[in-house]
């Protein structure tokens, strides 16, 4: 069946289904809100945080890949497309999916869709272990068998899901009650996103259940001592796993190996202490750990596509260029 055919159906059983035809409509009518509020609470380019741990972004133009850590957190877009990339997994997603993030992750994303006259706007929840672990038991949901579970990925952005986010947002014009309600609509967006097609990746966070809570004890590890040489048999024995099994694990929740984490975080903090701090290149590799300065930039233009100073240098004109335009 082509696409015209299958909307064409789509549109039939929508008039002989009039519950499902008003759900849809609501569901619009709420994408439409959310794009309203963000862009009244955010008119110019950049990012705030206009409630605690409640983020907004707005771009006019597409963006270059940006390199970052990612955080526990739930992502939604009412305007434009962004992409994510996890080792050498791609994730994209639009006002029509959300993205849910639960491990401290070296990510690349960037900006797909974004104009002056439709700019990419969009918000993100930080997401408390210890709120999403006590929404879980009051839901009465257990820990379930033992598994791996990815620690980003993309779902559809159901309307119950997405009616709670707006009412969320909302509540930047009435700060009185935002201060009594938006801890109940967060509880709520998490129980959602727990009985939602994400609830494993959640739950096994929160009950310290299955080996992702595993790895992301590994995680908080090497992040912690990114700098200092990686000792995996030593971490393995502490988590209780072999070695291969470490490997394993830490691979299917990270998309990457232990090797490959803590080489993406000692790069990108070298890249931040030369923009940040003004450290020239042999002296931001030898903060992050790195011996040989050689080394070092073969690794850094490997990743960000151009030799450690190049690259400053670019993403500092960059700046000058977009803080002129301004």
């Amino acid at each position: 069946m082509n696409a015209a055919k299958t909307s064409e159906k789509s549109n039939i059983d929508l008039m002989n289904d009039p519950q499902a035809k008003r759900q849809v409509d609501r569901a619009q009518a709420n994408r439409d809100e959310l794009k309203e509020l963000i862009a009244q609470a955010i008119p110019h380019d950049g990012t705030i945080e206009p409630l605690k741990g409640l983020h907004f972004n707005r771009s006019s133009s597409p963006s270059e890949c940006v390199h970052s850590v990612s955080i526990p957190a739930f992502c939604a877009i009412a305007q434009g497309s962004k992409e994510v990339l996890l080792g050498s997994e791609r994730y994209q997603y639009d006002p029509m999916h959300y993205l849910l993030a639960t491990v401290e992750l070296p990510i690349v994303s960037q900006i797909l869709e974004a104009s002056k006259a439709q700019p990419y706007l969009s918000l993100r929840l930080d997401l408390d272990p210890t709120l999403v672990g006590s929404v879980m038991v009051e839901a009465g949901y257990p820990s379930r068998r033992r598994a791996d579970v990815k620690a980003i990925d993309v779902s559809p952005l159901n309307a119950n899901l997405l009616d709670a986010v707006v009412r969320l947002v909302r509540l930047l014009d009435s700060p009185a009650e935002a201060h009594v309600l938006a801890p109940l609509i967060k509880r709520e967006i998490i129980y959602r996103l727990l009985m939602g097609e994400q609830g494993n990746r959640l739950r096994h966070i929160a009950v310290l259940g299955g080996y992702t809570y595993h790895i992301a004890r590994a995680v908080e590890r090497l992040r912690k001592d990114f700098n200092e040489p990686i000792k995996i048999e030593s971490i393995a024995r502490e988590l209780g796993m072999s070695v291969s099994g470490f490997h394993h694990h830490f691979k299917s929740v990270t998309a990457m190996s232990p090797l490959q984490y803590q080489k993406q975080l000692r790069l990108q903090e070298a890249r931040r202490l030369m923009l940040g701090e003004k450290l020239d290149a042999t002296s931001a590799a030898y903060r992050v750990g790195y011996d040989d300065a050689s080394h070092f930039n073969r690794e850094y233009k490997r990743l960000f596509g151009a030799p450690p100073m190049r690259d400053v240098e670019r993403l500092r004109e960059a700046a000058r260029e977009t803080a002129s335009s301004i």
